[in-house]
């Protein structure tokens, strides 16, 4: 269901999802089969937005890495119970969907400055766990950020916020961790 109060911003968004969607030059069968599934779900969901919207949702996330590109700042998520990469749901608010994955970034590590890079650096899907009610699946439009390696803040959604090294991530991270910080080298500037 669409909230009323929102439309503009609904179709802004779902605009913007469709545009870096169609520029992103997919590097293998599997990132061009999940643009065209996302494509298809913003098709067949005008609200796919919002957390209220259909089971599988779009979210925007952002990869904060140090300048010197050798760490990553994650969230231990109190729902996932994992670490990753910072981000989450569009709000009213958000001008475009680097300015959704900007805000996460920002709300969830306490760096006021983060700024993200608005060039997608890779995609995924993803079934969520028991944390989670309404939302089911996740289909994760993700960016980059570089920062000075700045002490974080934890918010209420995580556990904890830290920093650690490219090589060596927290477990269980399998190849998504990795995936994402190899594609954000190969398209982050």
């Amino acid at each position: 269901m669409t909230d009323p109060a929102r439309p503009g911003n609904l179709a802004s968004l779902r605009a913007d999802a469709i545009r870096l969607l169609a520029e992103l030059a997919p590097v293998d069968a599997r990132e061009e089969s999940l643009r065209e599934d996302f494509l298809v779900h913003l098709d067949r969901h005008p609200d796919a937005w919002w957390k209220h919207g259909p089971a599988a949702h779009l979210t925007a996330s952002v990869l904060v890495l140090s300048e010197d590109r050798r760490q990553v700042l994650l969230t231990h998520h109190r729902k996932a119970r994992t670490w990753l990469q910072l981000g989450g749901h569009a709000e009213p608010g958000d001008a475009d969907v680097a300015a959704a994955a900007q805000r996460e970034g920002r709300e969830e590590s306490g760096i006021p400055d983060l700024q993200v890079t608005p060039v997608l650096v890779d995609l995924d899907r993803h079934a969520l766990g028991e944390g989670f009610t309404v939302c089911r699946e996740h289909l994760d439009l993700r960016f980059v950020a570089v920062v000075r390696e700045v002490e974080p803040v934890v918010s209420a959604e995580s556990l904890d916020v830290a920093w650690w090294p490219v090589d060596a991530l927290p477990h269980p991270h399998g190849e998504e961790l990795p995936r994402l910080i190899e594609r954000a080298g190969l398209r982050a500037p």
